[in-house]
C-alpha cells in the first residue's frame, strides 16, 4: 500500500491514502499497517495562530520509533520519497530515514 502525506499538494501518481496532516498518516498506519511505499512533504501547515503544525519529519520520527519498539513494523519492502520543497527538512527526513534503514538491515 501508498501514502502520500502533503497538506496542499495532490499527487502525480496513485495512492492507496492520501494524508493532508501528521495526526490522518499516524491514523492511517495505525488502522491499515504498514505502507510499502511513503511519498513525504515536510511542511504541514499552520495552526490558526500561525504556530507549524507537526511536519513529515515528526511523522518519519515517529515510523521509526513504531518500528523499533515493533508497535507499526515497516515494511520488508519499505520505499520512500520525499517531495517537499523545503530543502533542509527534505534533508532531515532522508537523513532519518537513510540511517534508520541502513542501521536496520545490519
Amino acid at each position: 500500500m501508498k501514502l502520500y502525506l502533503d497538506d496542499l499538494r495532490l499527487p502525480s501518481e496513485e495512492f492507496d491514502f492520501i494524508a493532508r496532516s501528521y495526526e490522518e498518516a499516524v491514523g492511517i498506519i495505525q488502522e491499515h499497517g504498514y505502507m510499502s511505499y511513503i511519498s513525504f512533504d515536510h511542511d504541514l501547515g499552520a495552526d490558526d495562530e500561525g504556530q507549524p503544525l507537526k511536519s513529515g519529519f515528526d511523522f518519519a520520527k515517529w515510523l521509526v520509533e513504531a518500528d523499533i519498539n515493533g508497535t507499526y513494523p515497516l515494511a520488508e519492502d519499505f520505499t520512500y520519497k520525499v517531495h517537499s520543497q523545503n530543502p533542509v527538512g527534505k534533508a532531515n527526513i532522508i537523513a532519518l530515514l537513510d540511517g534508520y534503514l541502513r542501521f536496520k538491515k545490519r
